[in-house]
């Protein structure tokens, strides 16, 4: 159980950041402008919900003002007869002991609602309270497309980048809470679908239990085709392609998964869709800033002379990140993926053909990418040049050696364009039995390059369907 609390958001001149919504799209808003939430009081259990959500725009970045959220967590049977202090220490990692201790004297950690000190021994029924000041990740600005919408359904088109859910560092940043902040405090979104936070897509939003139930049932009983489009490294192969390759998740706190004979089975169909050859080197004597205008361009250099693929993938199981794995088994990775398609965490080969792990332990494999992502800085495409390299360093998330004046927590860069996008799209929904279908435009790294002609279009998915059929005879 969690409850979500803020202090009152104001401008440096004191009047309110934000306008209640409903109300027009959030503006581009100088940072300057806002504060973060003032100190909780002694007891920190601060009783309000923020109205409107404390968005901005910055930089085709959504920003959340930094807010106070208090987590509240009932005494778990092994943290009975047990000190308060001890638990934390423990369990609750993610800072030093030291802010713990702090915090439990401050009052921001309290147990019932009252102050207690480390030493309090925890029982049956207590609920523990911390109220900690967070900081959420920017996400992308582009707004959630809505693709159809009836009495019991939305059907929206996700930007990548944006969580479904609060999870982890997101809370307000996520599909959930912006719909719930353009159509008002109650209302309440249903997901019934899941897509990864970097993909973008046809998602399905309910509008109550019984249409949720309903829909999240027709996907779980398989009688629902689902097609994403994923753009990949090099010239794929002619015609439709089967994997049934097995997938093991080899770290669940990475959420790390690779082919592995001893996985969870697991089969996707493949049809190339077009494929365009690489770019011409830049000029001679061309700058590194006109030479890297956008993630688009610097990666269609990054295929060794390859070029790219836009690629048709029906999933027939649902293995969590079962495209991205295939596709990288396959020698044609997701060009911008930041975990399959990182030679520094796979080696040169990224994978390729490895079911046996004889190239790359999983043990290597989880050490290189645990370390990538805060001191380091997790590329986000294979095949860098050294120019690509530096720039991207200077554009990735990591840390930025700054404390924020309020709580002292270390701060974060902006995340790069690299990591608020993946490559894969989920573009079809629809019914096997022809009751409805829902499809999305192309998004515009699947469309022809500038001076080159390629589809702009999906047909049908008979031939995807044939092949499925085939191969499970």
């Amino acid at each position: 159980m969690a409850a979500t609390v803020a202090t009152s958001l104001v401008t440096d001149n004191g009047t309110p950041s934000l306008t209640p919504d409903p109300a027009p799209a959030v503006g581009e808003t100088d940072a300057a402008t806002i504060s973060p939430a003032a100190e909780p009081p002694a007891v920190a259990i601060t009783p309000c919900d923020p109205w409107p959500r404390p968005y901005y725009i910055e930089h085709g970045l959504r920003r959340v003002v930094p807010y106070h959220y208090t987590y509240n967590t009932w005494c778990k049977e092994r943290w009975r007869g047990r000190k308060l202090m001890e638990i934390f220490e423990v369990e609750f990692r993610d800072r030093p002991a030291e802010y713990y201790r702090t915090a439990v004297e401050t009052g921001l950690v309290v147990v019932n609602g009252k102050a207690v000190g480390p030493d309090y021994v925890l029982k049956n029924g207590d609920l523990i309270s911390h109220t900690t000041h967070r900081h959420e990740p920017p996400s992308t600005a582009e707004p959630i497309g809505v693709i159809h919408e009836d009495n019991d359904l939305i059907v929206i088109n996700k930007p990548s980048g944006v969580p479904v859910h609060p999870a982890g560092r997101y809370n307000y940043n996520s599909v959930v809470e912006i719909i719930k902040s353009e159509r008002g405090p109650d209302f309440l979104p249903r997901p019934c679908n899941r897509l990864d936070r970097l993909t973008s897509g046809i998602m399905f939003l309910a509008k109550n239990q019984r249409a949720a139930e309903r829909l999240v049932a027709q996907i779980s009983q398989r009688s629902v085709r689902k097609e994403y489009i994923a753009r990949v490294v090099g010239r794929f192969p002619d015609g439709e392609v089967v994997c049934d390759q097995p997938i093991l998740q080899i770290s669940p706190k990475l959420t790390l998964n690779r082919v592995r004979a001893n996985g969870k089975a697991a089969r996707t169909v493949f049809k190339r869709l077009a494929y365009y050859p690489p770019l011409g080197p830049p000029a001679k004597g061309q700058t590194e800033q006109s030479a890297m205008p956008d993630a688009e361009q610097t990666a269609q250099r990054r295929g060794e002379g390859e070029g790219y693929s836009i690629v048709r993938c029906l999933p027939v199981t649902g293995r969590t990140h079962q495209i991205r794995v295939h596709l990288q088994f396959l020698g044609h990775p997701i060009e911008n993926d930041p975990i399959y398609a990182n030679q520094k965490v796979w080696g040169f080969d990224l994978g390729r053909n490895d079911a046996d792990a004889a190239r790359n332990s999983d043990e290597d494999i989880i050490s290189r990418l645990s370390r990538m992502g805060k001191e380091d800085v997790a590329d986000a495409v294979a095949y860098y040049d050294e120019m690509v390299d530096t720039y991207h360093k200077k554009k990735a998330e990591k840390m930025s050696g700054q404390l924020c004046d309020v709580c002292q927590t270390p701060l974060y860069t902006d995340p790069g364009e690299q990591e608020l996008s993946l490559w894969l799209h989920s573009l079809r929904y629809e019914d096997a039995d022809g009751a409805w279908s829902y499809k999305s435009p192309l998004p515009g790294w699947a469309l022809p390059p500038s001076g080159m002609t390629g589809p702009t279009q999906v047909g049908g998915m008979e031939d995807l369907v044939s092949a499925v059929e085939a191969s499970s005879t």
